[in-house]
């Protein structure tokens, strides 16, 4: 999965595919979700979650809009009843400037006046992603031959007829995807000045393009950040999926750490198997703290388990989304998972209305609860209303089958 955060800088596509950029949210075609209105009552962990943190959330996500063009689309399904365009949330934006930030009850009181939750009908599917730390060296030498590239300069991008995006070049009057994984590996891109960093494996440079982003620690221990910079326009296919359709692992065996020791202890078909997913991600150097996470597509750093990635068709940037997970991780052990989260990154595996991401962090633990989290569940969306309702004037509700166990905000693994 490659999270993305498209930069207004290089070429743009002209005439064939033309790309109107608003800071990092370029247009992009909706879809349709069934949703059904339910009460903050029925948000398992409501009453517990920490609301005056939630609202220094939403001041961000309201900074970040008033900077965007007034024309930009934060995406989201055409069912959805507001909270597409920026207007949307101008009173929204103008509510939360006055609530007290220490306010833990006038905090509370401003969701349920200024959101009205509702019910994603489909069956909700969340993974999770971290920003991973790598050894890498900033010269080529020794063990470090593996090279992290920069966007190259003919790579372009831009939107076809149906309004997706794409990457590529043009080739004898073509537009086609860039050079595939294969043919950069065999040095394609050799010689054009575009090494940013140097790695000492491959598959530490598959981790960093899986969740795009990452932090390079020096030989001298100092650590430099990397950013999504674009990717080559090849299809992406996860790596997971070739051990599977090779019969190399079983389904149940398939997670980050198990995929990262498979291809260590076997090193003669690893090239092979990297080499099946043509996707190649590039890179960008940023200027962040380690205690800062890297930025996501909407142009906010992301908060560890507070930002999710979505697939904007059918939820908007900006759009407080309720997870409600309750069941076993991919190492069978038992998992809780009720709070709010964000909507404020992409990715090329997120696809459906009820598909999520969460954003976990960075380090060891991180990284371990990204690489077990495949779980089923539940995904309430809130979305901004006109105007504030009264104290206790909620909209009908449906109820929501089957509770589930509270646990607000903890993961058990």
């Amino acid at each position: 999965m490659i999270k993305r955060c498209f930069s207004s800088a290089g070429p743009i596509l002209a005439p064939l595919m033309a790309l109107a950029l608003s800071g990092c949210m370029p247009g992009v075609p909706t879809g349709k979700v069934d949703i059904t209105p339910v009460s903050f009552g029925q948000l398992s962990g409501w009453e517990s979650e920490d609301h005056t943190g939630l609202v220094g959330m939403v001041r961000m996500e309201c900074l970040r809009i008033a900077h965007l063009p007034a024309d930009t689309s934060l995406g989201g399904a055409t069912t959805l009843p507001y909270g597409r365009n920026m207007k949307d949330w101008q009173n929204v934006c103008t509510a939360v400037s006055s609530v007290q930030a220490t306010n833990r009850a006038e905090a509370k009181q401003f969701f349920e006046s200024w959101f009205q939750p509702y019910f994603v009908k489909q069956d909700a599917f969340y993974t999770g992603y971290y920003d991973p730390e790598v050894p890498a060296s900033l010269t080529r030498g020794g063990e470090y031959q593996i090279p992290v590239y920069g966007r190259p300069k003919d790579l372009l991008r831009g939107r076809n007829q149906k309004g997706e995006l794409e990457y590529g070049h043009w080739v004898d009057s073509v537009f086609r995807p860039y050079d595939d994984r294969a043919a950069i590996d065999a040095g394609s891109l050799e010689g054009k000045g575009l090494e940013i960093a140097w790695l000492k494996s491959p598959v530490d440079l598959l981790f960093l393009q899986t969740q795009g982003s990452g932090r390079l620690r020096l030989p001298d221990g100092q650590q430099v950040f990397l950013g999504y910079d674009g990717r080559n326009g090849q299809p992406y296919v996860p790596i997971g999926r070739v051990l599977i359709k090779r019969k190399l692992m079983k389904p149940e065996e398939v997670n980050a750490q198990s995929i990262r020791d498979w291809l260590a202890n076997n090193p003669a078909q690893a090239t092979s198997i990297l080499e099946a997913n043509p996707s190649y991600v590039f890179f960008r150097r940023t200027q962040r703290t380690e205690n800062e996470g890297p930025t996501g597509a909407f142009g906010l750093p992301l908060t560890p388990q507070r930002s999710l990635a979505v697939d904007r068709r059918f939820i908007g940037y900006g759009m407080p989304v309720w997870v409600d997970i309750s069941g076993k991780d991919a190492q069978g052990r038992f998992v809780t998972w009720s709070r709010m989260v964000f909507a404020q990154d992409t990715g090329s595996d997120i696809r459906g209305a009820a598909r999520g991401d969460l954003f976990l962090g960075w380090g060891d633990r991180a990284a371990n609860i990204a690489g077990d989290m495949k779980n089923h569940g539940r995904m309430m969306v809130l979305v901004p209303l006109p105007e504030a309702k009264r104290a206790g004037d909620d909209q009908p509700t449906a109820t929501v089958a089957g509770s589930i166990p509270a646990g607000v905000g903890q993961t058990a693994r």
